[in-house]
């Protein structure tokens, strides 16, 4: 994006991509990598867009009215809201999803990026640096905030500091972690932008290895989506490849409704929803499986983390 390409208000084309790579960061998942990666036709949300039907949404807002209390509720409705680019929505949901439970990091720090999303004058806006510090206050290692209280000291000028916080990030990135490539890209614009020297650094910093809890039900050879089944799916037509993949994700419904204690397909679940963009329905996949697994908890929710579940 070109210096000429401003938004209004004075953002500028270089914060917007910074931006811009925020946004993948949070919205990106090991568990979507590894399907997108799987073959050549699996969709995209990121380049499709992740927006969720108005029947979805209808549903969600009206969940909240008879569920006025559940923080779950308005997370849902926030996920939703954001994936329809709709970020003054989402931080109002947001902000009711943190005051029914305002010791979730993960809630302020999705609240600070809505409102910084949703700002069209001021790249960091008070009312988002304050969210993400809420965050890091309950959680220092939130990589939501991390990133943004780096953005907001390169935007003040110290861009040398928002490259420390950003490298500090990524050695605490988690190995095969999609993020990774737009983290490093984002160091290494700023650093050409400002002439600092990042190339050695960049190349000897290495992503920290994940522990057992982090680790993809993929990468543990638990039954998905394979490379033969997405070669398969590119011979056929758009409308029949979504059909395919759809199946798939009907299929572990099917099998969870006959058998709600196996964990695994609980978390492939959640996975198979955050590959599709349908977030809300991942976060629902969370409940549920929580809920038939009650002594599974940890787990379900050091996967829905690590996928980016929204209230995870």
């Amino acid at each position: 994006m070109s210096e000429s390409n401003k938004m209004a208000g004075g953002m500028t084309g270089t914060n917007r991509t910074i931006l811009i790579a925020a946004f993948i960061l949070l919205a990106a998942a090991i568990g979507y990598a590894i399907w997108r990666d799987s073959g050549p036709s699996a969709p995209d949300p990121v380049a499709q867009g992740t927006g969720a039907p108005s029947d979805q949404l209808a549903e969600l807002e009206a969940r909240t009215k008879r569920e006025p209390n559940s923080a779950e509720a308005w997370t849902a409705l926030g996920a939703a809201r954001f994936d329809l680019s709709d970020f003054a929505g989402a931080a109002g949901a947001y902000e009711k999803a943190v005051a029914l439970s305002p010791d979730s990091a993960g809630l302020w720090s999705a609240l600070g990026e809505a409102r910084v999303m949703g700002s069209d004058s001021d790249p960091m806006p008070a009312a988002g640096l304050e969210a993400f510090n809420r965050a890091i206050a309950l959680d220092a290692k939130d990589p939501r905030a991390r990133y943004f209280l780096a953005v907001k000291k390169d935007i003040g000028g110290d861009h040398k500091g928002a490259i420390e916080d950003w490298f500090a990030l990524l050695a605490d990135t988690p190995q095969g972690a999609p993020w990774e490539a737009d983290l490093r890209r984002t160091i290494e614009q700023v650093g050409q932008i400002h002439k600092i020297d990042v190339a050695a650094r960049l190349a000897s910093t290495q992503p920290r290895p994940l522990t057992a809890d982090e680790m993809p039900v993929a990468a543990r050879a638990i039954p998905g989506p394979s490379r033969a089944d997405m070669e398969a799916a590119s011979q056929l037509p758009k409308g029949q490849q979504d059909q395919m993949i759809e199946g798939m994700v009907s299929g572990l419904e099917a099998k969870l409704k006959a058998n709600p204690a196996d964990v695994d397909r609980w978390i492939m679940l959640m996975r198979s929803r955050m590959t599709l963009g349908e977030t809300a329905k991942a976060a629902q996949a969370l409940k549920d499986g929580i809920a038939a697994n009650p002594a599974a908890a940890g787990r379900l929710k050091a996967q829905a983390q690590l996928l980016g579940v929204p209230g995870a």
